[in-house]
């Protein structure tokens, strides 16, 4: 099969950690791969944001990344991309030519919309895209829990309805999020589940293991935004150290550089700031970003990873926490839901409450020989469930169900369908 992934702002050869760089840049990256691997051509395309970017990077005998110009060839927030997805579309559809892929597939909603334009002209032009869409966030759920704070275009989330009802498919990555599509008008019948991976050759249980400061340590691992609730954790502590767990150090892996970068960083100043006014600046670290060869070292030396965001639409660390045998105290949000089994790999709390936090810390800290247990089973169900390997199968199967009904509408022309929106919009989706 000949794949095309569209990921406008998340390259996969993106370091990790800035502002706009993270989980779905390792998405894009490990499920290129992955698919690559199962003997399928797949080509990458995402947005140059450097004038000096090569125009094409081959990764693989059957991967490579294209940079295409769309837009100011800098860094640009994503959320300042819409007006740049018709030229991202155009440099598509011209550098398929005369062999369009078989499955185009967006990721993230401004994707989507350049993957439908591309696909749209590639059908006027007699050669059909089938398109499928993996949103990795979704407007409504954002607008919801961040309100006034949303700096998202203000047509999101009418453009993000109009791409889901028009892709062939929609990958979701939860359960939740597959009831979010539910009342954005997509069919339960057009949604498949495949959720993120974890790079099971990196994260293991048994490695090297970063020393500590302090007799106990637990980790946190996000961009630095109020959203991803670090916050909460700091509090937690706090919390943690007047019940008593006085030799607690917590290391928050994140921000637009290393530590020393972080202080032109306003979301870290404030996390600095707070640790400071409740007492724990002594025991919080602002690791800054870590190298993802690192990353293993780090997370084993945790009595446990804390996962508190506001809302997560799924979450790569927990799977990374649990491919490293340690126990996730995770908000019981989103995709962590699905990922994390309470009591089994590592316990659920309330989402923005600090003292369920610490309580959930506390409890594993008072009882290693559970909480051992609770990183084995983690451990056995990323390996059942999240190797990169899975995730590709079920993807495949997916993008197999888009060309088999793609096919059924092309045999009837009476079928509604994102084809026939397509050709009413003259192949445009913007």
């Amino acid at each position: 099969m000949k794949i095309s992934m569209v990921s406008e702002h998340a390259s996969p050869l993106a370091a990790l950690g800035g502002v706009d760089a993270g989980g779905q840049n390792v998405h894009v990256a490990e499920l290129s791969l992955a698919l690559s691997r199962r003997g399928h051509d797949v080509t990458v395309y995402t947005r140059r944001d450097d004038p000096f970017l090569p125009d094409r990077v081959r990764t693989g005998s059957r991967l490579e990344v294209v940079h295409v110009t769309a837009g100011p060839a800098r860094g640009v927030p994503k959320d300042g991309l819409l007006p740049y997805m018709g030229a991202l579309a155009e440099g598509i559809f011209a550098d398929w030519g005369n062999r369009p892929p078989d499955i185009v597939h967006g990721h993230f909603w401004m994707s989507g919309l350049a993957a439908l334009d591309a696909a749209g002209r590639s059908r006027a032009a007699g050669r059909p895209v089938e398109v499928v869409q993996t949103f990795h966030a979704l407007g409504t759920v954002k607008q919801r829990h961040q309100g006034t704070d949303d700096t998202s275009p203000a047509d999101r989330i009418l453009l993000e309805a109009m791409v889901a009802r028009s892709a062939r498919r929609v990958v979701a990555t939860c359960s939740d999020e597959v009831f979010e599509l539910k009342s954005m008008g997509v069919a339960g019948n057009r949604v498949s589940i495949a959720p993120c991976g974890v790079d099971l050759e990196l994260f293991t249980p048994t490695g090297p293991v970063e020393s500590r400061g302090r007799s106990h340590r637990i980790v946190s691992v996000g961009r630095l935004v109020p959203r991803k609730g670090m916050d909460l954790v700091i509090r937690a502590l706090r919390e943690l150290k007047d019940a008593g767990h006085d030799d607690v150090e917590l290391v928050i892996v994140g921000g637009p550089g290393s530590s020393t970068g972080l202080e032109g960083d306003p979301e870290a100043q404030r996390l600095k700031s707070l640790a400071r006014t409740l007492g724990v600046e002594d025991r919080v670290e602002l690791r800054g970003q870590v190298q993802r060869g690192e990353m293993p070292a780090l997370l084993r030396s945790a009595d446990a990873v804390v996962c508190a965001p506001w809302y997560e639409p799924f979450g790569i660390v927990p799977l990374e926490a649990m491919g490293c045998g340690v126990p996730v105290v995770a908000a019981a949000v989103g995709g962590l839901v699905d990922t994390v089994v309470d009591g089994r790999t590592g316990l659920h709390v309330p989402p923005r409450d600090p003292a369920a936090i610490a309580g959930a810390v506390a409890e594993i800290l008072a009882d290693p020989e559970w909480a051992a247990g609770l990183g084995r089973n983690g451990y056995r169900r990323v390996r059942a469930r999240y190797s990169w390997s899975r995730i590709a199968a079920d993807t495949e199967k997916a993008y197999q169900s888009a060309l088999r009904s793609g096919s059924a509408v092309s045999a009837d022309s009476d079928s509604p369908g994102a084809a026939r929106h397509l050709e009413s919009t003259g192949g445009r989706a913007l």
